[in-house]
């Protein structure tokens, strides 16, 4: 057994040729357990066995929202594999929960959307922006394009289009954000047959010329611009420690200048307080400041959460992915947002003694898979294993294990540890576009419909043509297999407990 260098952290990933049922744990232990479904952000008293449901792999922050649908567009024509299919194009809305509305364009030409499906505030590297060359160009054209610049008339001068209307300008910026995320994605150059490398990323086009002629001078004019931060999140959202010191810092990142803080009401009947380095309690925040949790006296091992929020606006250019296991969909980039409510909730777990577990998750485009970091704030190890693999986490020292995820598929695994801790990171893997991930994979077998989905951006009346064209008459449906639901589901388990003896 090897033990984590202090203050550093040991990667194990589980190899290809591993399967994905890895397990935390003892010898002689009975073998992993699926995690029970419980209330987002519950608390539960030591040994009471209360789970946490989270809402994605790196329990998300910020702003949460739900897909109404495509408001204000125009059409484009997508052609890939010598067949045709005319889309809508433009900006969706999402209703975020607490207040405000959000105004977005979708980063994935050939991924389905789906109206009411859930969106989450995230990060470019945990989405199909992973590793894309253009991520930075794209911003560039939400913050110079419709709606952000909403004077039509200056902007189709500059673009040399007679005329711009709110959906022409749509269309127009959406085209051309589609050419930048499937030309800029990975392996995105060059092949196209099998044997032949990576595919010929698809022509997008829109139908409309003054929309036509703003997405090529949006392409051509894009310069590259760095990744927003985020409206409210945590730089952790689970840390523990002895009922003995303040476990923590959790630091605040946001873009307010001030959000309000509060422990959960269980931790608040408990008597814990949030308090800065010195003890000196908290309740409101701003960007950099230091958390911590303080204990009350002779506690018993436990668990209790804080929760920030404010109102501000989501900065321009922030990802949006899908959240849970049904958030599969088009990632977004947002393009302009009201007042709306976000928030940010970090939990901790606290022991006398032995170890005391915190477990969170990440997904990890670069290794096509989720992060589980586990550390231990405890006075004594733990191990860990992964396959043949084992280690041992001492008191005050961590280690991550890379769990490989297969790309656009459901996910779900569950954390268990001592007294009753419980977590489940559930969610879908997108961090490619079409062109990188090799085009639209067709099954061989019969798949089942969740919802309805639309390919691209969302459907066009039939009376406006939005039916597939293949340059004859009575034409096929393109990419007919985004609009199937996979079921195939990657299932991890992880299990932490006391070392015994």
């Amino acid at each position: 057994m090897t033990s984590v260098r202090a203050r550093t952290a040991r990667r194990l990933t589980v190899g290809a040729a591993v399967t994905v049922l890895c397990a935390i744990g003892t010898a002689g232990a009975a073998g992993p357990a699926a995690a029970a479904p419980a209330r987002a952000g519950g608390t539960a008293g030591a040994g009471a066995g209360g789970a946490f449901a989270d809402g994605g792999p790196e329990q998300r922050s910020g702003a949460v929202a739900t897909l109404d649908g495509l408001r204000t567009h125009g059409r484009a024509v997508i052609a890939t594999e010598g067949e045709k299919q005319t889309v809508g194009a433009g900006l969706f809305e999402m209703s975020v929960d607490g207040g405000g509305t959000l105004q977005t364009y979708g980063l994935d030409v050939l991924n389905p959307t789906q109206e009411q499906s859930r969106y989450a505030e995230g990060e470019w590297k945990t989405s199909s922006l992973s590793g894309n060359r253009n991520a930075g160009k794209i911003r560039w054209i939400v913050e110079h394009s419709y709606p952000r610049r909403n004077d039509l008339q200056a902007l189709a001068k500059s673009a040399g289009a007679k005329r711009l209307t709110p959906q022409t300008a749509a269309a127009g910026t959406q085209v051309a954000i589609w050419r930048l995320a499937e030309n800029g994605a990975s392996g995105a150059s060059g092949g196209g047959g099998r044997g032949e490398g990576p595919p010929k990323p698809p022509d997008i086009t829109a139908t409309d010329p003054a929309a036509q002629k703003l997405a090529d001078h949006l392409v051509k004019k894009a310069r590259s611009m760095s990744e927003p931060g985020a409206s409210l999140t945590f730089d952790k959202a689970e840390v523990s420690g002895r009922t003995d010191e303040r476990p923590g810092p959790v630091t605040v990142r946001t873009n307010a200048a001030a959000v309000s803080v509060a422990p959960g009401p269980h931790a608040a009947s408990q008597g814990m307080r949030i308090v800065d380095r010195k003890g000196k309690r908290v309740r409101t925040a701003r960007n950099g400041t230091k958390l911590y949790f303080e204990l009350p006296e002779g506690v018993e091992a436990g668990k209790g959460s804080l929760t920030a929020q404010v109102a501000t606006k989501v900065p321009v250019g922030r990802v949006f992915t899908g959240s849970g296991e049904r958030g599969r969909g088009q990632a977004q980039i947002l393009a302009g947002s009201s007042q709306s409510t976000v928030s940010a909730t970090a939990t901790v777990n606290w022991a006398e003694s032995g170890p005391a577990p915190a477990t969170t998750a990440r997904e990890n485009c670069a290794d096509s898979g989720v992060d589980i970091t586990v550390s231990n704030g405890g006075d004594s190890s733990f191990p860990l294993r992964v396959g043949k693999q084992r280690e041992d986490i001492a008191g005050g020292e961590h280690g991550t294990v890379t769990v490989p995820v297969a790309e656009d598929q459901p996910y779900r695994i569950p954390v268990r540890g001592p007294h009753g801790y419980r977590k489940t990171f559930s969610g879908v893997l997108d961090c490619t576009t079409s062109a990188a991930g090799g085009g639209v994979t067709r099954q061989n077998a019969p798949a089942t419909v969740e919802r309805p989905a639309t390919v691209g951006g969302g459907s066009v009346p039939a009376a406006d043509g939005d039916l597939a064209e293949t340059g004859g008459g009575g034409g096929t449906r393109l990419f007919a297999a985004v609009a199937i639901a996979l079921l195939a589901v990657g299932v991890t388990t992880l299990r932490i407990v006391r070392r015994r003896g």
